[in-house]
C-alpha cells in the first residue's frame, strides 16, 4: 500500500496526515484520526494529491477537534506504577489494583470483591503489569468468544461461525482477514460490553464487505443502529485504554 505524507494548516497548527491508497469501490476519502494523535487518510489511487488534501481541509474542524479530544485525554494520564490504589479499567468500569507478594505462589491475577488481586513473588512493577496483562488476554479470550455468539444472530450474511483470534496491537482494536478471521485486541476487554458488540459486528460486517463501502456502513446501521454513538464511546476511552 502507498503511503504518502501530506499536511494542512487550520488557524495556526500545521496537521500534517499520512495518505494511503483505498482499495474500497466507494469513490471517497476516510479520515481516521488515531488516539496517539496521529492522522490517517484513505483515498482512493487515481485521487490527485491537491483532491485528498480539498477533502481533508473540508473536514479540518472535525479533525482539530479530534486531536484536541484526544490531547487532553493524553495530558490527564498518569503513568502507571502498578501499585496497590491505582486504578484499572474492566469492562468499562474502575476497579482498584492490590497488588500482594508471596513467594511461594505463581503469578496471578483476579477480580474479588470490586478489586484486581494480583499476586507475585516479587514486588516489581513489570511482574504486576505482566499479571495483568495475562489477567486481560485470558478474559478477553473467553469473552470475546460469548460476544461473538450473541451477537452472531444478527449477522444473517455469515454462513459458518469464524474463527477469533486474540492479539495485542498498538492503536487497533480488530481487523478481519480476507477468509474471515477476526482478530481482535485484548485491551478491548476494558470497554464496556457495548463497544466489544461494536467491534465484533465491525469486523463481521467486514466479511460481506471488505471495505468501508456504503454497503458496508449500511449493514452497520442494520445490526447497530446507534454505533456511531457506541464508536464515539469507545473513541473518548481509547486513551485510558491503550495508555493504561
Amino acid at each position: 500500500m502507498n503511503v504518502a505524507i501530506q499536511g494542512f494548516h487550520y488557524g495556526d497548527e500545521w496537521i500534517p496526515f499520512s495518505r494511503r491508497d483505498s482499495k474500497s469501490a466507494a469513490q471517497k476519502v476516510v479520515i481516521k484520526v488515531k488516539p496517539d494523535c496521529t492522522v490517517d487518510v484513505l483515498a482512493p489511487a487515481e485521487s490527485s494529491d491537491q483532491e485528498v488534501l480539498k477533502a481533508v481541509r473540508k473536514r479540518g474542524r472535525w479533525v482539530y477537534e479530534q486531536l484536541r479530544d484526544f490531547r487532553q485525554q493524553l495530558e490527564h494520564i498518569t503513568p502507571r506504577s502498578y501499585v496497590s490504589g491505582e486504578s484499572h479499567y474492566y469492562l468499562g468500569k474502575q476497579y482498584v489494583l492490590k497488588v500482594e507478594v508471596n513467594p511461594h505462589l505463581p503469578r496471578s491475577a483476579k477480580l474479588l470483591r470490586g478489586q484486581i488481586q494480583v499476586s507475585v513473588r516479587e514486588n516489581e512493577p513489570e511482574r504486576v503489569k505482566l499479571a495483568l496483562e495475562e489477567f486481560y488476554k485470558a478474559r478477553a479470550k473467553e469473552l470475546f468468544q460469548k460476544r461473538l455468539d450473541a451477537v452472531l444472530e444478527q449477522a444473517l450474511w455469515v454462513d459458518q461461525r469464524p474463527p477469533i483470534r486474540v492479539l495485542t496491537m498498538q492503536t487497533q482494536w480488530g481487523s478481519c482477514s480476507p477468509k474471515g478471521r477476526i482478530t481482535l485486541n485484548p485491551l478491548l476487554v476494558k470497554a464496556p460490553r457495548e463497544c466489544i458488540d461494536y467491534v465484533i459486528l465491525h469486523e463481521l460486517c467486514h466479511i460481506a464487505e471488505h471495505n468501508h463501502s456504503e454497503r458496508f456502513y449500511r449493514l452497520m446501521g442494520q445490526v447497530m443502529p446507534n454505533w456511531e454513538a457506541v464508536k464515539q464511546r469507545l473513541d473518548y476511552m481509547a486513551g485510558r485504554i491503550f495508555n493504561g
